[in-house]
């Protein structure tokens, strides 16, 4: 599909990474290359659009398949299984950074756990010392693994007795630094005028399938033709979200201050959990379930044998993939320049539903060229 491609492991090296998601156990199963452009954008979320290879023509635009998760929850949800164990082993194609050096084609390996569970936080600890393991199997001895919590941020703003709708806009800002930035810098800005924003208003106060009807009407009416990959009621849906946004009171500057403190929170993860109890209760809430549920998980880790000296928590880490809404985590090699991930996943248990399945999923991937302690 493209040139430029990263240089593969050897064999055993790939086969060792591999025996591990094995012997976690799960059916093997195949994806398509090219997926939906509007569905990965509404699902995967705006920061990913840069980063999508978009293939144009046809009834609809497609991309190169960005990673496996969305393409292996639908076909989970197709199957018509309420639960379902899966592995995948094949290529994702993403647009790399400018003078990053990174490829727009690499090889993964992963798992994704679909369906109800009945112990989640030991889900999150199974997977996430399987991606351990398998990378791990590359042969380098730096690894580091660090984690993130959206649950754990949505319970700290819920906390803060900040309104919902506030606390459902700041977690969807999470995975951007750039829109966090904005939404915070909002406490200081002065009220819009009263005008502003009056079409995203009018549609917001819509039924969506109307709204997305007068939305194409008017585009027809001033002769537009929309490209990007938008249908016009994922459109209406981004719109209404501004008009929301406009309506709902800005953040006190007290608030601003433990949000940017909560955010710049990194640590070992248990002095990370304290430094979010304390501003929590700084805050006048408590979280002490979201905590409990974290000493569960960390106790699981070190059963499975992964060192807590390689973990951190970092409270503002995400994900460019906007659909995960718990715990997720990534790992990194300083020989590596400690930038490009060599594992990622996490829980995302919304996703499913989103796509007409059960709620809950978890998962993770491996890219076995930057497990080998023989790639670059």
């Amino acid at each position: 599909m493209t040139a430029d491609r990263e240089r593969a492991p050897p064999a055993e090296v790939a086969a060792a990474i591999r025996a591990r998601f094995e012997a976690f156990g799960g059916a093997w199963t195949e994806t398509a290359v090219l997926q939906p452009l509007g569905l990965l954008l509404d699902l995967a979320g705006e920061a990913m659009r840069a980063r999508l290879i978009v293939v144009t023509g046809g009834v609809e635009d497609k991309a190169l398949r960005p990673d496996f998760t969305i393409p292996v929850a639908l076909a989970h949800i197709a199957a018509g299984a309420e639960t379902g164990r899966y592995l995948y082993a094949g290529d994702a194609f993403r647009v790399a950074p400018p003078g990053s050096g990174r490829p727009t084609e690499f090889g993964q390996i992963g798992v994704e756990v679909l369906g109800p569970s009945s112990d989640p936080v030991a889900d999150d600890a199974a997977v996430a010392a399987l991606a351990w393991a398998a990378a791990s199997a590359g042969g380098r001895s730096d690894l580091a693994l660090r984690f993130g919590d959206v649950s754990l941020f949505h319970a700290f703003l819920t906390a803060l007795a900040l309104p919902e709708a506030t606390v459902t806009r700041l977690v969807r800002a999470l995975p951007s630094p750039r829109l966090m930035a904005r939404e915070l810098d909002r406490a200081a800005a002065p009220a819009a005028p009263a005008g502003e924003g009056r079409l995203a208003s009018i549609l917001a106060d819509l039924p969506e399938e109307e709204a997305a009807s007068m939305l194409e009407e008017l585009w027809r009416l001033a002769g537009i033709q929309p490209v990007g990959g938008r249908a016009p009621a994922e459109i209406v849906h981004r719109l209404s979200h501004r008009a929301e946004a406009a309506r709902t009171p800005p953040l006190s500057d007290a608030e601003v201050g433990l949000i940017r403190r909560y955010l710049a929170i990194s640590a070992p993860p248990r002095p990370a959990l304290e430094a979010v109890d304390v501003l929590a209760k700084e805050g006048g809430g408590d979280i002490d379930w979201v905590l409990e549920a974290w000493v569960r998980r960390l106790k699981a880790l070190d059963a499975d044998g992964v060192p807590a000296a390689a973990l951190t928590l970092a409270a503002g880490f995400s994900s460019p993939f906007g659909y995960y809404d718990g715990v997720l985590f990534e790992m990194t090699s300083p020989s590596l320049g400690g930038t490009e991930p060599i594992v990622a996943g996490g829980r995302y248990d919304g996703l499913p539903g989103r796509l007409g399945g059960r709620p809950g999923a978890v998962g993770c991937m491996v890219r076995p060229s930057l497990a080998w302690k023989g790639g670059a």
